[in-house]
């Protein structure tokens, strides 16, 4: 049985060592290294003793690794408190939710005619073949590249996505500029920090996030890290990987891990190791040694993005509602306009909500999360609030800058060696996470054992149904 080491505890590092140990068997010894605390982006602010998610918020209904994970866990899905949508343009709401479904509705017609409804087919016809990922990994399939599992999704066309703007592809299937401007922006704002320019497949994800129904891990979503490696009995040991080095014994590799902790600089062997951490020169500086060729720095760079968690009273008059009272919404998009200095603002509830739990009215002093490409000065603080108690600010190289990288990053960095982080670069969301840690963990079960079979098969919608 392999000795593996998985660098990272975020949820990419957690689900990894979860399928690995499901996969290898629970005699497998599992290290996991994560140096600043399990969890990575899914973290928590306190507000007045009560924890609120800072990122990694919402999860897609269609989310089925997750789901199971939340399943296995025991964990329960947290109650949705409804609310109200706008987008705000800088000077007025384009568009504002209402009670109504139909009057929703109607109103998306109404200002965009048949393109609302193109959008739907078309995010929906992205989802259906995305789906398809779940039945070929419960037959055991793996891919050893992002590009061949695109292909085995939905062929050369699921590749280009990643190639080409979501802008682009959403106008060619006859959706208006408008609605791109208005409503795909602030979709694309608020999720990635970036413009209608960021790839195709990774729009679709995000789109199809923002007209699903999501839900949350009540207590936290890091919950589903710390609940996975215990589960799994790893030996989290908390150091930083600094780099690895390639020893070969009888035929087969041998990984030296080297790690710095609280006690010094240390290092172990491993036959097998899944790095779960991105490994771009701006977000570490990892080497790797005895390898060739030598593993090269991957290309692409991260965009900044700032999370500030303020608990005060919003300024509602600068939306355009002098009397506070009458403010309706909840959540707040913004268009891509060059004055808007924020993405999307929320009012956000705690992760653990009690049956009695209400919405703070719009008077009162909320916990507002606000997503902006910088940290908010005091003057843009005085912009949207009144007045507040406290402002909590994180600061994330969140997600991939995606017009930054022409090629998808490898899986496979060298026999046994993998990488998670690249499926970021496809689409980067929760799922899109949990799917890479099972193919990573099927890839490294099947070239172990050799079942080559089990890999890049071609045709695989076909196999999949002859094999049922």
């Amino acid at each position: 049985r392999p000795l593996v080491a998985v660098v990272g505890a975020g949820l990419g590092g957690s689900a990894s060592a979860y399928f690995l140990q499901q996969h290898f068997g629970p005699q497998v010894q599992l290290d996991v290294y994560e140096a600043a605390g399990v969890g990575g982006r899914l973290a928590t602010v306190t507000v007045n003793k009560q924890q609120y998610e800072s990122r990694g918020a919402s999860i897609h209904a269609l989310s089925l690794h997750m789901q199971d994970f939340v399943k296995i866990l025991g964990l329960k899905q947290r109650r949705e408190v409804a609310g109200k949508s706008a987008i705000f343009s800088g000077e007025h709401f384009v568009l504002e939710e209402t009670d109504w479904y139909l009057l929703n509705l109607f109103r998306l017609w109404w200002h965009y005619g048949i393109s609302f409804l193109r959008l739907q087919m078309w995010v929906e016809e992205v989802m259906e073949k995305f789906m398809r990922i779940y039945k070929y990994q419960a037959h055991g399939y793996a891919f050893s590249s992002l590009e061949e599992l695109l292909r085995s999704l939905g062929g050369e066309a699921f590749v280009n996505m990643t190639q080409r703007s979501v802008a682009e592809s959403l106008l060619e299937v006859g959706v208006t500029q408008r609605f791109v401007d208005d409503v795909i922006a602030a979709v694309l704002r608020s999720s990635y920090g970036q413009s209608v320019l960021v790839p195709a497949f990774a729009g679709a994800m995000s789109l199809a996030g923002a007209q699903g129904s999501t839900w949350a891990v009540e207590g936290g979503n890091k919950l589903v890290c710390s609940g996975l490696l215990k589960l799994t009995k790893a030996n989290v040991i908390s150091a930083r990987v600094t780099g690895i080095s390639l020893h070969s014994s009888e035929g087969r590799a041998l990984y030296q891990v080297h790690y710095e902790s609280t006690e010094g600089q240390g290092s172990a062997f491993y036959d097998l190791v899944v790095v779960t951490t991105p490994l771009h020169p701006s977000r570490s500086n990892f080497t790797f040694e005895n390898f060739d060729p030598p593993i090269a720095d991957l290309p692409g760079a991260f965009q900044p993005s700032v999370t500030s968690v303020v608990h005060g009273y919003l300024n509602s008059s600068y939306f355009g509602f002098p009397d506070p009272k009458l403010f309706p919404f909840t959540s707040i998009l913004t268009t891509d306009t060059p004055e808007l200095f924020f993405h999307a603002m929320d009012n956000i509830c705690p992760v653990n909500i009690s049956a009695v739990f209400r919405r703070k009215q719009p008077q009162e002093a909320a916990v507002w999360r606000v997503l902006s490409p910088e940290p908010l000065d005091k003057a843009q603080l005085k912009t949207l609030f009144r007045s507040y108690y406290s402002v909590q600010v994180t600061e994330w190289q969140e997600y991939p800058r995606y017009d930054a990288a022409k090629a998808l990053p490898p899986i496979v960095l060298h026999e046994s060696l993998f990488y998670l982080s690249g499926v970021e670069w496809v689409a980067s969301s929760m799922e899109m996470v949990a799917v890479a840690a099972k193919n990573v963990a099927l890839l490294a079960y099947n070239r172990w054992h050799q079942e080559l079979e089990k890999i890049d098969q071609k045709d695989l919608m076909h196999k999949v149904k002859t094999e049922l």
